[in-house]
């Protein structure tokens, strides 16, 4: 077990002394060595290691791109959506009752008249959800219709007695058969756990692998979708984060929070926040996180000047997230700063005191001053 400074609780000669010198507990160097003995296997500069799959948590933005974003054939039609008809074939429809001179002599007319009324282009479903095939066809309802159901109501259309064309050939297809809103893009990953998909809904994701991730979206798009299939990637890494905690000598402690891309050494850390304060000392450690039925703490000592000064990378720890990196206050400035809060309301006192005496001294010079003649 480590044995650490007990803080300046009482202002005796020998709490100020300890404090001067920097002495510590006999047997902290032997410790010290048990602790890196037990301690070496723990990754550090030059020996890192990789972080295990990247889980996602909010707030973590991921980016999804869409490989195949096709909507599916029996997906319904909808106000806006475009569709090409093209009438192939089409015949007048003649009567047993009609003279035969006259129905081919009609017949003749409409097959005439129906070259200048060829079907062939795009049609927007307006806002009533029908198109509109022009004068000489009408519009056709087809919104709420599958393609081969909006198809047959196009077939039936022409074949009213009002249009009169017999057997008619009609193709329909859709120029985009992409969805109907896109998916690629950065989506944050919510309180919640989940990412909007738009107008398809959202999916939960906090916890899960990229790998997962990505069977999870292509699963719940394949309702709406022919067979999709989506890239997924982590765009900001928000969710795993370190910490380096500045002791304030007394006056408070800084808490900085750093995000964790599994990389970063005890010097990178340091170094995100400028350094070491004016009142840090060189005593550093790393407090990580424990399991719960763990009842004792991983705490790696830090020695600063061996890191900076000669280049050994022996406690340059790689951090992983939820480090908390301690940066001790030195002891002079700590036990400065604790006299200085000890004293003080004693000083302002005293302060006080002469200042009310003064005043009252000086009010009974002036009386005696003014009642002589």
């Amino acid at each position: 077990m480590r044995c650490r400074y007990p803080g300046p609780k009482v202002c005796t000669l020998a709490t100020l002394l300890l404090l001067m010198t920097g002495g510590g507990c006999a047997s902290h160097a032997i410790d010290r060595q048990i602790a890196m003995a037990e301690y070496a296997d723990i990754p550090r500069e030059l020996d890192k290691m990789s972080f295990p799959s990247y889980r996602v948590e909010p707030p973590d933005i991921l980016q999804l791109e869409a490989v195949n974003n096709i909507r599916p054939a029996d997906a319904p039609l909808d106000s806006g959506d475009v569709v090409t008809v093209r009438l192939q074939k089409g015949l007048p429809i003649v009567t047993e009752s009609d003279p035969v001179e006259d129905a081919l002599e009609y017949q003749y007319e409409l097959e005439h008249e129906l070259a200048n009324k060829i079907v062939n282009g795009d049609f927007l479903i307006g806002a009533d959800g029908a198109i509109d095939l022009g004068p000489a066809y009408g519009k056709v309802p087809i919104a709420g219709l599958n393609l081969d159901q909006a198809r047959d109501a196009v077939i039936y259309h022409l074949q009213q007695d009002s249009i009169g064309i017999k057997n008619p050939v009609v193709t329909m297809t859709l120029p985009d058969v992409s969805g109907k809103q896109p998916i690629t893009g950065e989506h944050l990953v919510r309180p919640d756990g989940t990412v909007s998909l738009g107008i398809y809904g959202e999916v939960y994701v906090a916890g899960l692998t990229l790998p997962q991730i990505k069977a999870v979206v292509e699963s719940h798009l394949s309702t709406q979708m022919h067979d999709p299939q989506v890239s997924v990637d982590v765009l900001a890494y928000n969710s795993k984060v370190i910490y380096v905690i500045m002791d304030g000598g007394g006056y408070g402690e800084q808490v900085v929070r750093l995000p964790c891309t599994g990389n970063e050494t005890v010097l990178d850390a340091v170094s995100q926040v400028y350094g070491l304060s004016q009142v840090s000392s060189k005593k550093i450690w790393v407090a990580r996180p424990a399991p719960s039925e763990y009842e004792g703490s991983q705490i790696l000592d830090v020695h600063w000047a061996a890191i900076t000064r000669e280049g050994i990378t022996s406690t340059n720890y790689q951090l992983f997230p939820g480090d908390k990196l301690y940066v001790q206050a030195d002891h002079l400035i700590a036990a400065d700063n604790f006299l200085g809060k000890l004293l003080s309301p004693v000083e302002r006192f005293l302060g006080v005191m002469a200042l009310g005496t003064g005043t009252v001294s000086g009010i009974d010079f002036y009386t005696e001053q003014g009642s002589q003649p």
